[in-house]
């Protein structure tokens, strides 16, 4: 029996996976559930501590990265701080709206984040005083840096996944 619940928990954790896509919590849902159940099947002793300190690790860092890369991809194109925080804000609002105004399934999150990054910067740039291509060239690199950033998380929660799939049939 404990084989059939280790592979429904896989399959809720490929489906939390998928939830980092739309800008959702998956990799910490993907914690959350092999956190409880480790608990519930504690007598099994299915993972050890070591490994659910590890996941918790990878997804304080996938957030660390994803809030933090279009703050990295407008400073690496020389963006002041007020450009810096217009991608962050950005990021959060383009997210939201791309979620209901992108009819593209599992991108329209991740294309809004992106091009919500490069309005922000691109907004707070121009009316802090830049040019409009230098502001343009800013909004990219924020825009890039969220995508990038996005990507690390994910790739971050597929190994997360893939550490709970070996670490649940590991003996």
């Amino acid at each position: 029996m404990l084989y059939l619940w280790s592979v429904i928990l896989i399959l809720f954790n490929a489906f939390w996976l998928v939830l980092v896509v739309f800008g959702l919590p998956g990799n910490w849902l993907i914690v959350i559930s092999s956190c409880l159940f480790a608990w519930w099947r504690a007598e099994d002793g299915v993972f050890s501590l070591y490994t659910l300190l590890v996941i918790t690790a990878l997804a304080v860092l996938g957030e660390l990265v994803e809030f933090f890369s279009g703050l990295a991809g407008a400073k690496k194109a020389g963006a002041g701080l007020a450009g810096s925080v217009g991608a962050i804000l950005g990021a959060l609002a383009g997210a939201v709206l791309g979620t209901f105004l992108i009819p593209l399934p599992l991108f329209g999150t991740l294309i809004g984040s992106c091009i919500g990054a490069g309005l922000g910067a691109w907004g707070m740039e121009l009316f802090g005083g830049r040019r409009m291509k230098e502001s343009a060239r800013l909004a990219v690199g924020a825009g890039l840096g969220r995508f990038l950033g996005t990507t690390i998380k994910v790739a971050l929660g597929g190994l997360i996944w893939l550490i709970i799939a070996v670490a649940v049939f590991w003996p």
